[in-house]
């Protein structure tokens, strides 16, 4: 995560119609601060309607947590009120990323905001 560059979060939120947050599924320590970080982000009333990606990131590693391990240390059983997927990723490795943005696009591209953010209104 980029702790230092928390302040300008908020640039980036008007508009927005999907958040993707990224994990570090090893650093088991720091899942509480990405937790409430998290789910801090998902309270922001510019970010209500944005459907929300997480990548468990670094699976690659001895130790790190799977995807349901995640899950429950993120509390995401505890959002109600948007779409959310986790997936289990090494980016070193390229592994399920595309997976990820593959459910992220066809959710974008499910709604009338995504399909003419797209251009795709008239093909539907």
């Amino acid at each position: 995560m980029f702790f230092g560059h928390r302040p300008y979060w908020r640039c980036y939120f008007p508009n927005t119609q999907a958040i993707i947050y990224v994990v570090d599924s090893s650093d088991t320590d720091r899942l509480v601060i990405a937790k409430d970080e998290f789910h801090a982000i998902l309270q922001e009333e510019e970010l209500k309607g944005a459907v929300v990606l997480i990548f468990a990131n670094k699976q690659d590693l001895p130790g790190a947590l799977d995807d349901a391990a995640v899950t429950e240390a993120l509390e995401l059983h505890k959002i109600k009120n948007r779409q959310w997927a986790i997936f289990k990723t090494s980016a070193i490795k390229g592994e399920g990323l595309f997976e990820g943005l593959d459910w992220e696009m066809e959710r974008k591209c499910a709604s009338k905001e995504g399909k003419e953010a797209y251009g795709l209104a008239s093909l539907s």
